[in-house]
């Protein structure tokens, strides 16, 4: 929604001039992105000793939001929550890709006062229950991010590293899918939905959303198909 809210705000600041503006759809369940994330999970197990990467648990994050703007993303008639939704299904995607039945999905760089509930648990804080189920490491995949910013590198590579460490603990933290090839070759892939109409992949069966033409929230056939209209895209 903030995406949208710059483009229109951009647009006008502009005036007639400003060119049209199309927002490429979501890809939480591409092919690519879940084979790349998949390699850099398979990675990070190889890099932790031997005798414990046999009992490392597996650990999702993406950024944490306010409970009340997930209850607010997606469609009101679905439920809403789509945020935590597809991080979800992103998540168990990669992990049965790696071959992992067992994983966790938790949050991390959260803000604000702490009066107003965000989506938890925060990984450092998660490393404890990882530690009372016996696991003799863990394997942290940034799932949320495409790259390795500074939040990915203070929250997970120092504050969650350190704990780990502290509780005895191997950790180790998947690369996050940026840099790899098959996420330029998405990002194409994507574009080309939008100019030749080629078909959209997903391994969900969940709605294609997230694209939108100079800010307008996603426009009639964007959910059932994730291509913009072209009747629309030329207006």
């Amino acid at each position: 929604r903030q995406y949208d809210e710059d483009i229109v705000r951009a647009r006008a600041a502009v005036g007639e001039r400003a060119p049209e503006l199309v927002k490429l759809r979501q890809f939480f369940d591409h092919p690519l992105f879940v084979e790349a994330a998949a390699e850099s999970v398979r990675a990070a197990y190889g890099e932790l000793p031997e005798g414990v990467r046999s009992g490392a648990r597996l650990v999702f994050t993406a950024h944490s939001v306010p409970v009340v703007a997930d209850e607010a993303s997606g469609a009101a008639a679905e439920g809403g929550r789509r945020y935590s939704e597809q991080v979800r299904v992103a998540s168990g995607l990669v992990a049965r890709a790696v071959g992992v039945s067992e994983f966790d999905v938790v949050w991390q760089s959260r803000s604000g006062p702490a009066s107003v509930p965000w989506l938890e648990p925060d990984i450092v804080d998660h490393l404890e229950s990882v530690k009372g189920l016996g696991a003799s490491g863990v394997v942290v995949c940034p799932i949320g991010f495409v790259s390795d910013h500074l939040e990915v590198i203070w929250d997970l590579d120092t504050e969650a590293r350190e704990r780990a460490g502290e509780l005895g603990l191997g950790f180790a933290r998947a690369v996050s899918v940026g840099a790899d090839a098959r996420f330029a070759e998405l990002v194409v892939e994507l574009v080309r939905e939008q100019i030749e109409g080629v078909s959209v992949r997903g391994l969900s069966g969940l709605p294609v959303v997230g694209c939108s033409v100079n800010g307008r929230a996603c426009v009639p056939g964007c959910d059932s198909t994730g291509h913009v209209p072209a009747t629309q895209a030329s207006n």
